[in-house]
């Protein structure tokens, strides 16, 4: 099954920009570095190509570990983990607002970038078929992608500009490409990428059920070899890419948005904890902790519980935070004890199981050409979220994933369940949600959204019950219209 393109996303460096670098270009910019290390009250005591060898060796130690944790770290952080951390001499902490300084003339002055010149021309085409445009970056300062959009003339044609060092995951981590398509409003599913990396560019937008991943050559291209994933299109010049677009809009998908007249139901919207997955022996690590220090988890109040996870769920305090506040109304004291905590609830979030035939019936129904979203309270972060849907086949199918930790709202306010919709396009009466709790299924149905329940409390009110998720693909209101 294939899917109308709405939106088309662009990589910046290697892809929107050409870029090299040399030894010399880089040593002649290393005194104007030091000019603003000294600014910051440190001197470091090394000559041009001594302080030039330790940033280079810093910055390739951190990309070596972004790569794999495909997290973006502040400047500040970065600098003093991976780049001061291995010179012994004394020096000033650096700030936020020096570090980024740092950060942007590394990015603007140690690379020599280079707009492709095709690429207002090929901007200007694609903007004439009604695709809207945006850019997604790993960068780590937070001005040069906009900065140099702005040099090259061509800022105005992208929104949004999503850069790893706002969101703080980099590619190819799904999420990061989720949190694009709901920027820009549109389905995940109606997106293509263009990039020159496969193992970033290529493999992310795979991840996160992009339309279409084009990969475009450049020099400084992909060095890591990626299993069983191929770009839709290879591209050597910009140009290229209005041809596939036009062909790929001349072959418009089969979905629910281009048959609405011929169907009501466009959007399957689902719950994901205790929906998607359980956690079979919920509290058994916590409980055996608990009880090792002498503490009866009985004796936790419920409605301070509950205070604190809204405050997790909305944002209002991290998730480390909300552990240990936990790990204190149960009595944990001292942290050596409250770390040791933090690790079992960790690990306690991380046992879970996902119920049978989930892979299949959600496969299923977006072969079927519904729109499928996700609306979750939840304190973790949607990566490590899209993580455990990675394992168990299931990141890419979604539209959406909205959750209560970006949005600041949980269910069942109404705005939760609206942001999902507005997304994709879609009514309340075009949609419906799959649900556990009394009072998401009565928010969902209280702006006009048909209700699900599955796995259901008890006293659950909704317009249909199923006893296995398999048993979605057999109710009227889905099959009647496959």
């Amino acid at each position: 099954m294939t899917r109308q393109i709405d939106a088309i996303f662009f990589d910046m460096g290697g892809t929107i920009e050409t870029f090299e670098y040399t030894r010399e270009l880089r040593l002649q910019a290393t005194g104007d570095l030091r000019e603003i290390l000294l600014r910051a009250g440190i001197d470091l005591n090394l000559d041009a190509e001594q302080l030039c060898t330790l940033v280079i060796e810093g910055l390739t130690r951190y990309r070596r570990w972004a790569r794999q944790s495909m997290i973006e770290l502040p400047p500040e952080q970065m600098w003093r983990e991976y780049i001061l951390a291995h010179h012994p001499g004394p020096r000033q902490p650096l700030n936020a607002a020096i570090a980024e300084e740092l950060a942007f003339f590394i990015e603007t002055k140690y690379y020599q970038r280079q707009m492709r010149p095709e690429m207002p021309t090929v901007l200007e085409a694609i903007r004439e078929m009604g695709l809207k445009m945006g850019v997604i970056s790993n960068v780590q300062s937070q001005g040069q992608v906009p900065g140099n959009l702005e040099q090259y003339g061509i800022k105005h044609f992208f929104d949004p500009i999503v850069m790893s060092s706002a969101y703080g995951r980099r590619k190819p981590d799904p999420a990061i490409f989720y949190h694009a398509a709901q920027q820009m409003g549109v389905p995940a599913g109606a997106c293509a990428h263009v990039g020159d990396r496969v193992s970033r560019d290529i493999l992310g937008a795979r991840k996160a059920g992009y339309r279409l991943a084009i990969q475009i050559r450049h020099e400084f291209g992909d060095k890591d070899e990626v299993q069983d994933v191929t770009p839709d299109a290879i591209l050597t010049d910009m140009t290229e890419l209005v041809g596939v677009l036009k062909d790929a809009l001349r072959h418009p998908a089969r979905t629910f948005a281009s048959r609405r007249d011929e169907r009501g139901l466009r959007a399957i919207l689902f719950d994901a904890g205790d929906i998607l997955y359980f956690r079979p022996n919920r509290d058994e690590r916590l409980y055996a902790f608990l009880g090792e220090l002498g503490l009866d988890p009985d004796q936790l109040s419920q409605a301070d519980q509950q205070a604190l996870k809204s405050r997790a769920y909305c944002k209002e305090i991290s998730q480390d935070t909300y552990r240990e506040g936990l790990l204190k109304l149960y009595g944990v004291r001292g942290q050596e004890q409250i770390e040791r905590g933090k690790q079992v609830l960790a690990e306690e979030s991380n046992a879970l199981q996902f119920f049978d035939g989930v892979q299949d019936t959600l496969v299923a129904l977006r072969e079927q050409g519904f729109l499928l979203g996700i609306i979750t309270d939840t304190a973790q972060p949607t990566s490590v979220k899209l993580r455990w849907f990675d394992q168990a086949g299931i990141a890419h199918v979604w539209d959406t994933i909205i959750s209560s930790r970006d949005l600041g709202v949980r269910k069942p306010d109404p705005r939760i369940y609206h942001a999902a919709l507005r997304q994709l396009s879609v009514r309340p009466d075009e949609a419906v949600f799959v649900g556990h709790k009394i009072s998401e299924l009565d928010g969902a149905r209280a702006v006009g959204m048909t209700t699900i329940a599955f796995n259901y409390d008890e006293g659950a009110q909704a317009d249909f019950y199923v006893e296995h998720l398999t048993d979605l693909l057999a109710l009227p209101i889905i099959s009647d219209l496959s």
